[in-house]
């Protein structure tokens, strides 16, 4: 799949403010991930158009390792998977085929670092707690394969029918619905919307 970037600010250029996460972000990653690409009202920004901006993101997630360094190379497969995710999010709510690059980057991805079960049991009195671990590959490769699998598991799982594209026209985020009249992936945006018609109804009604 093309690796598809937006301008990123430069020294000197106003940096917007973060916008609030859309609701299920917390939960899921991938679609926070998604999320990193989006419009402002300074224009397009993405989040991981730098890899030091790659690297913060992950790290803050909590994806790698604080105090790693992240090669342009590597930011680059972050981009490439987020737009894959994007993709198939898009054919997801519009009931279309996927496009087949996005489908083998996730694929892709899924396969960077196979996780394998492991039994955890910490000390007498503590119960046994089975988790999933990395058989192998980079720290980025299992932080890629985190994702894919999150993303994965959205869009089979029985939250795939709550996945939302923001209804703002200028928006391009993602969201989960958390009730059936939700439209928007913040209240920023439905405010924004309501002010906007609100306007127009008053220029109509000035020109009448």
């Amino acid at each position: 799949m093309r690796d598809v970037t937006t301008p990123h600010p430069g020294p000197g250029d106003a940096v917007p403010q973060p916008l609030p996460a859309a609701p299920g972000a917390d939960q899921h990653p991938a679609l926070a991930l998604v999320n990193t690409r989006t419009v402002r009202p300074t224009g397009a920004f993405d989040d991981l158009a730098e890899p030091a901006g790659a690297l913060d993101w992950l790290t803050g997630t909590g994806l790698l390792p604080a105090r790693r360094t992240l090669t342009a190379g590597e930011a680059g497969r972050l981009r490439t998977l987020r737009e894959s995710v994007r993709e198939l999010f898009t054919a997801r709510l519009t009931g279309a085929a996927p496009d087949r690059a996005a489908l083998a980057g996730l694929n892709e991805a899924l396969a960077a670092a196979p996780f394998t079960g492991r039994l955890s049991w910490a000390a007498a009195g503590d119960g046994p707690r089975l988790e999933s671990r990395p058989a192998g590959g980079t720290p980025l490769d299992a932080a890629l394969t985190r994702l894919a699998r999150d993303a994965a598991e959205l869009l089979s799982g029985p939250q795939a029918e709550t996945i939302a594209a923001c209804a703002a026209g200028d928006c391009i985020r993602f969201f989960l619905r958390t009730h059936g009249a939700r439209q928007w992936c913040s209240q920023r945006c439905g405010d924004r919307v309501r002010a906007a018609r609100h306007y127009a109804r008053t220029r109509a009604a000035e020109t009448t």
